[in-house]
């Protein structure tokens, strides 16, 4: 079991994602709705993972990835995109995410990419 950190400016993407999550056995430690949030939380929180929103007001999640990786750089982020959000995708990827997740989710989706990057092998099926 692991603790994630939901980061999505729409509090019912944030719940959608976060009862996913714990569908798939792991404890959600703290959720953020925009990137300025996800930074200071990530700090005080420590997460195992993170899954981060690209569009965000305050600070978007690609700024936020680069933030967060720029001064703990064995944090663990997945990007969730919208399909329209496609071409930002890449740029999340350089800013240092592991992995990307589209919306809508997919319960198999998000299990295995939680589990791929918390080295949760059980749950990859």
């Amino acid at each position: 079991m692991g603790k994630v950190l939901v980061v999505d400016d729409t509090a019912f993407a944030r719940l959608s994602l976060a009862n996913l999550i714990r569908m798939a056995g792991h404890e959600i430690v703290g959720q953020a709705g925009n990137g300025e949030e996800a930074i200071r939380l990530y700090h005080d929180l420590l997460p195992d993972l993170v899954t981060m929103d690209i569009t965000m007001p305050v600070m978007d999640g690609i700024e936020a990835t680069r933030q967060i990786r720029k001064t703990a750089p064995e944090a663990r982020i997945i990007v969730v995109s919208a399909m329209g959000q496609m071409d930002h995708v890449k740029d999340c990827i350089i800013a240092g995410a592991c992995d990307f997740i589209v919306k809508p989710f997919d319960l198999e989706r998000v299990k295995n990419a939680i589990a791929r990057h918390m080295g949760d092998e059980q749950q990859l099926a």
